[in-house]
């Protein structure tokens, strides 16, 4: 089948989702209460472009990418932009995460917004994420990218806000949006400065070009593109958006924090590899932001007692371990970890959502037979849900284990050869590379730690609702275990696509085969000096490492919390004290930036902004008008209704005519 064609399917496919589950609702109220056709019709419209990315996939040929080119987009002097979409190995693995990932998470939906007034709104949102997503991975240059970059932060405001009525989602979603807008602005500024060095913004031209870019200017671009890429996956400073998107359905949690939206950055500078290899300096930046942000989000996660919550922090020091890789060149292991993520992580959160639709259910029955409220959404009132969700239990157990490191689950693989990475890249010489590899061992004991605390908390010991014994919670229906299944199968298997070389030398390392240099892949690495012989006993050395510490965090959490787990986090806040709370407090991030940015942005909105409106917007406007008023007053007296006083107006206009002709 043609390729265009398939582009063109691939795009419309969603959009024309969008447009029949949030269009003709308007016209056809009675289209609105059609669950089953909605829900169909929105997975049908996912599902169907992950087969025809996997024919694409199926039939490339690697390291010759199809340029798709549709029509010229944007023609304005120097600057020609087409809306033209890439097929190569890097769009095609990122496609397949996106359709694939994305499927599940529509066939999840259907269940768990089973009911809900919104439902045709809530999947008309998510098929015109999918569309800009689709945009933005396939897009053949930075303006495609740049167009489906903010189509995913529209449609994930619209997302996280679903529930708009709930005044703590709005503004959650509004902080999604603003933060975002910061890392956009540097975005822009970026592609402004390669256009005018480059003279275009195609990849091809980036990246065969931009090693000529003068360094000082190279480093601004790869710094301001580093600073994009943090707003939308969440790394400090811009991190602080992501937690509070816990506001919106959990199937948008799963789908922006899993696959999709919080990798774009990331996808951002891998596609731009060749680039930022080039600004070593700036390399630097990427790799120890990205480690501090892996370990502040870990030690994060061991003091939230909101299930979301710690998935959240979790997704964000995750995001922290796929930058780690970009910072010391190991693009290729970034993008492994996105697609195991993708896994697992989604995985998760599907779980953790079927642990809360399980729990509103128990919460009402509480409500209805106490009064008392119960948060379905924390742990402290969870406790023994194994018995009554097993396929939520099993299925969330394995992905825990998987996000862990666990061998051989898909983590293990992935996490375990971005500490390679970055261990290898400190023993050719670069120094930060040893405190990245460093951080990094640390957050994987801290990972496998409080992932296994979550799992334990919710899923072991003893019910802790109310009423415990007269009210239970109910598994999930198939439409949201079936997906939950397949995940955790991915969770599982996943992992063997990128064997690490110490097992498996060369060509069979899939991944690095297809998406790294020297296969002709799109992904750039950088050049390092052989090793000797005497390396391949430290590659041993360092997957054993992994694998230990991963069982060491496993098995002390579930030492402390497989009974009564409450009482050793009454234990650590005891013992750690400042520290905890800080845990707790999310290092005050948020009360930082309320006290530098928000109080003094509103204070001088009030005071310095409120009196330049009053005084010189509104004096303007004001001022205009009286003038217009004065002028009008004065001419109304040339209106006097005698007919002699026009005549004799006509005549003098007639004579400054002729005057004007005569003389002037």
């Amino acid at each position: 089948m043609d390729a265009a064609l398939l582009v063109q399917l691939i795009l419309l496919l969603p959009l024309a989702g969008a447009v029949f589950n949030g269009i003709l609702p308007l016209f056809l109220p009675a289209l609105r209460t059609r669950e089953p056709l909605i829900g169909a019709v929105a997975t049908a419209v996912v599902a169907i472009p992950f087969v025809l990315v996997l024919i694409l996939f199926l039939g490339y040929e690697p390291g010759q990418p199809v340029i798709v080119d549709f029509f010229p987009w944007i023609v304005a002097g120097d600057l020609e932009v087409h809306f033209a979409y890439r097929i190569d190995e890097l769009s095609l693995v990122m496609g397949l995460i996106v359709t694939g990932v994305g499927a599940l998470i529509h066939l999840y939906a259907v269940g768990y917004m089973h009911g809900d007034s919104g439902f045709w709104r809530f999947f008309a949102y998510l098929n015109l994420f999918i569309f800009a997503m689709l945009n933005l991975v396939l897009g053949d240059n930075m303006v495609v990218l740049f167009l489906g970059w903010e189509g995913v932060g529209v449609c994930s405001y619209l997302l996280i806000g679903f529930w708009y009525t709930n005044l703590k989602n709005s503004a959650a979603a509004n902080k999604a949006f603003i933060v975002n807008r910061i890392g956009d602005f540097a975005f822009l500024v970026a592609m402004f400065l390669l256009f005018r060095e480059l003279g275009g913004l195609d990849f091809t031209t980036i990246t065969e070009g931009g090693g000529a870019i003068p360094e000082a200017t190279l480093n601004w671009i790869v710094l301001l593109l580093f600073i994009g890429a943090t707003g939308k996956s969440a790394q400090i400073p811009l991190f602080v958006w992501l937690p509070d998107a816990m506001a919106g359905p959990t199937p948008v949690s799963a789908l922006i924090h899993a696959a999709t939206m919080v990798t774009s950055g990331l996808y951002l500078l891998a596609r731009l590899s060749p680039v930022v290899l080039a600004a070593p300096d700036i390399m630097v930046v990427i790799a120890v932001v990205a480690a501090l942000t892996a370990i502040m989000a870990a030690s994060i996660a061991i003091a939230q007692n909101d299930i979301k919550k710690v998935l959240a922090y979790s997704t964000v020091s995750q995001l922290g371990y796929m930058f780690m890789a970009a910072g010391v060149g190991a693009f290729f292991v970034a993008i492994f970890h996105v697609m195991t993520h993708a896994f697992f992580k989604a995985c998760l959160f599907l779980g953790s959502g079927s642990v809360i639709h399980a729990m509103h259910h128990v919460e009402h029955e509480v409500e209805h037979k106490t009064g008392k409220h119960i948060d379905p959404q924390d742990m402290r009132t969870m406790g023994g849900l194994k018995k009554y969700m097993p396929a939520t239990s099993r299925t969330y157990f394995i992905a825990m284990l998987a996000i862990a490191g666990i061998p051989p689950l898909a983590g293990f693989f992935s996490k375990d050869e971005i500490l390679f990475k970055a261990f290898e890249y400190g023993y050719d010489g670069h120094a930060y590379a040893w405190f990245v590899w460093i951080v990094g061992l640390l957050t994987a004991v801290l990972t496998a730690f409080y992932m296994a605390r979550s799992y334990y908390l919710t899923f072991e010991g003893e019910e802790r609702w109310p009423l415990a014994d007269q009210v239970h919670p109910h598994e999930s229906p198939w439409t949201m275990t079936v997906p939950l299944w397949v995940l955790a199968g991915l969770s599982v298997v996943g992992g063997f696509l990128g064997l690490p070389g110490v097992i498996a030398h060369g060509e069979w390392n899939l991944i690095h085969h297809w998406l790294g240099e020297p296969y002709g892949g799109p992904v750039a690495e950088p050049v390092l000096a052989p090793h000797g012989e005497g390396f391949l006993a430290i590659e041993w050395g360092l997957i054993l490492l992994g694998a230990g510490i991963a069982f060491a965090g496993w098995l002390f959490a579930r030492a402390k919390y497989r009974t009564d787990g409450l009482a050793y986090d009454a234990h650590l806040r005891a013992k750690l004290g400042g520290l905890y709370r800080a845990w707790e407090g999310k290092y005050y991030w948020d009360e930082l930036y309320d006290r530098l940015v928000v109080r003094p942005l509103m204070r001088f909105s009030e005071r310095g902004l409120a009196a330049f409106d009053r005084y010189v917007v509104d004096g303007a406007v004001n001022g205009v008008a009286a003038l217009t008023a004065g002028i009008s007053r004065g001419l109304r007296y040339m209106q006097t209704g005698i007919v002699q006083n026009y005549a004799l107006a006509i005549v003098f206009g007639a004579l400054l005519v002729i005057s004007l002709i005569l003389f002037a």
